[in-house]
């Protein structure tokens, strides 16, 4: 079956096995100095390994590959112990994989092993698994209906500005594109610097939209950039993508991130924006 599976950059991975300690379902190991995928059957897809590496040496890939199997994960990682096995189901149960823990709790009663959930039922337990990796963890934030009420202000008598963040993380690196909150969802990728730059952030550029940032400058793997952004054009099929870049020249690395992910899946509407040093808007164009 075809699905969304991680992959490793040899050439970049450098062996400090961050990754395998992230990888609670066992799926990677570390041979000859280089991170391995041993089997696609552990692999959830989910992508914890790839906030885990340093160098950005993992990034998603959509190809053929084994089914995940809830059930053998569970056979490899039961002999490791109660702490393994809170991670993993804990992991799934951030990531929203509710079946999968149900699964894995399933296999826990039917091979009479104990773990220690801090609850009395197996039920209780789905619900209430300790928070593991928090910066990781996907989440999609309910806002009002009135954004902004009336009499709502700030100690200088001016307008308080409400964050229009829709959901967590941002970071392109960490952001999963088969998250349901960027299903047919308008995407603004914008630079690190322009949150700071405009004052206009939340209520003009990121009003309505799922957010991720990234510096084409800084950041490591600009690759692996271009193949999660072109997985969440093509897999939650965006609607539109917005690119709000400042002046600088760097800049324009997110562009081109934007318009190479466009035409390695599929076309659809791209608007860039750019800013100031100042934060005013310089250009806005469709591309």
């Amino acid at each position: 079956m075809k699905r969304t599976i991680i992959k490793i950059d040899e050439e970049l991975c450098n062996g400090c096995g961050a990754c395998v300690t992230g990888c609670h379902e066992g799926a990677l190991q570390l041979i000859n100095g280089k991170a391995v995928m041993i089997s696609d059957l552990y692999c959830d897809g989910l992508g914890a390994c790839i906030g885990e590496c340093p160098v950005g040496a993992i990034a998603f890939e959509e190809r053929e590959a084994e089914p995940y199997s809830e059930e053998a994960v569970m056979e490899r990682i039961a002999p490791k112990g109660e702490k393994v096995i809170l991670a993993h189901l804990n992991h799934l149960k951030e990531h929203g994989e509710k079946e999968l823990v149900k699964q894995g709790l399933s296999y826990l009663e039917k091979h009479h092993i104990k773990v220690d959930f801090g609850y009395k039922s197996t039920s209780q337990s789905q619900e209430k698994l300790p928070c593991g990796c928090p910066g990781s963890m996907a989440r999609e934030i309910k806002r009002p209906a009135v954004i902004n009420p009336a009499g709502l202000r700030m100690p200088n008598n001016t307008p308080e500005q409400v964050s229009e963040l829709r959901q967590f993380p941002v970071q392109l690196h960490l952001l999963n594109p088969s998250a349901g909150f960027l299903h047919r969802s308008h995407l603004l990728l914008a630079a690190d610097c322009t949150a700071f730059a405009s004052g206009e952030f939340h209520c003009r550029f990121l009003k309505g939209k799922t957010l991720a940032i990234a510096c084409p400058k800084l950041d490591h793997n600009i690759q692996t950039y271009i193949d999660k952004l072109a997985l969440m054009i093509e897999e939650a099929e965006l609607e539109t993508l917005t690119v709000l870049v400042m002046e600088v020249p760097c800049c324009n690395g997110l562009v081109q991130i934007a318009q190479t992910a466009r035409e390695q899946s599929k076309h659809i509407p791209i608007k860039v924006i750019t800013l100031s040093i100042d934060g005013s808007v310089k250009s806005e164009k469709w591309i």
